[in-house]
């Protein structure tokens, strides 16, 4: 066995830090939201306070769990996400603006894609690191990494949640590619993700009108275009230095829920390039350190799991400013740590917290 040392403290800080800023922001974001819906400006204030508590609670018990247990029950583990994903579609399912995606568990509620994302991560790694070089055979390996990406997307596809699979699937693709496959079927994969995207883009009028409206959407601007228009007014009269903290004009009822899908937006409104910036240095040093994190792991499952969890920050976050900058189609992706949002802030303060346990493991010298 290793021997243990400390965690990537630089990692924890700028988890921590990223934390309260969310925190911060999502009731600065909120409270005309939560004064009207709610009657209670602190509405969202307390339960993302809540949530942080409690994922906080989950990050240090992680951190204190060796990581290769998880490699031991990583079928357990996805089997429970996908039970989790049937209780959809059950009494307990709760069907929100057209989407069937929350488990109704009577004092809170849970969205079953957000565990699917750590579930299916833990079982592709724990797959391809139980022998060297799998990867490489089309039948033993190949076959069974793309039946468990199929399986693990396909279980949020049929949510109605194309953006997440899509994250999820992009997430599992660069497990894939640093765990060796060839590059002609990455190629392939890739080609067919597009394919299979495409596909679900047409067979729904709603994200056809999302493609079309982000072309232009100063053209759709009173339909389609609605939310990318706001969010770019919020960017551009948030200037250098921003209007000041709790200053936001677009939050009071112009961007719906402004403090989860939208939540750059406010933050480059109130805080300007600056703050946006800082928000994106932040995310950068937890790269970086998972990156080195990975690249330190003694095994192929630390090294892969810890790729995997920094390819989920970094794609997620992407996708998050690039549609609130109106670089692509909108869709409902919260920015990791800094969102409102109970489950998603509980997964992702869960896989900091293996990342940082496996930097305990790791060949860094941090003396």
């Amino acid at each position: 066995m290793t021997q243990k040392k400390s965690s990537d403290f630089m990692l924890l800080i700028a988890v921590i830090f990223l934390v309260f800023i969310g925190i911060v922001m999502v009731f600065s974001s909120s409270y005309p939201d939560a004064y009207g819906k709610f009657n209670d400006p602190y509405f969202f204030l307390k339960k993302q306070l809540k949530n942080a508590v409690v994922g906080v609670v989950a990050m240090i018990f992680f951190m204190n769990l060796n990581y290769r247990v998880l490699q031991k029950l990583s079928n357990v583990i996805f089997i429970g996400c996908l039970g989790l994903t049937a209780l959809l579609f059950t009494p307990m399912g709760i069907v929100i603006k057209g989407g069937r995606r929350w488990i109704d568990l009577g004092v809170t509620t849970f969205m079953p894609s957000e565990s699917m994302k750590l579930g299916a991560i833990i079982l592709l790694c724990a797959f391809l690191s139980r022998k060297k070089d799998i990867i490489k055979d089309f039948k033993m390996g190949v076959i069974p990494s793309l039946m468990i990406i199929g399986v693990a997307c396909g279980s949020i596809i049929i949510q109605k949640d194309l953006s997440t699979s899509a994250v999820l699937g992009m997430a599992l693709g660069i497990i894939l590619f640093l765990a060796g496959m060839k590059m002609y079927q990455l190629v392939a994969l890739g080609f067919a993700g597009i394919m299979a995207a495409t596909g679900a883009i047409l067979a729904e009028g709603f994200r056809i009108n999302r493609v079309v409206s982000f072309l232009d959407p100063f053209a759709y601007k009173t339909s389609t275009g609605w939310q990318a228009v706001q969010s770019l007014y919020a960017l551009g009269s948030g200037g250098l230095f921003g209007l000041g903290l709790g200053q936001s004009r677009q939050k009071f009822f112009y961007i719906p829920e402004p403090y989860n899908d939208f939540i750059f937006s406010i933050i480059g409104e109130e805080l300007g390039f600056i703050g946006c910036i800082l928000v994106i240095l932040l995310m950068l040093v937890i790269i970086w350190r998972g990156i080195k994190i990975s690249l330190g792991a003694k095994d192929m499952f630390g090294c892969l799991l810890a790729a995997g969890i920094v390819a989920l920050f970094t794609v997620q976050s992407i996708v998050h400013i690039a549609v609130v900058t109106s670089s692509m189609p909108p869709t409902g992706i919260p920015l990791p740590f800094v969102s409102e949002g109970g489950t998603s802030l509980l997964m992702y303060l869960s896989a900091a917290g293996i990342l940082l346990n496996i930097s305990k493991y790791d060949s860094i010298n941090r003396s």
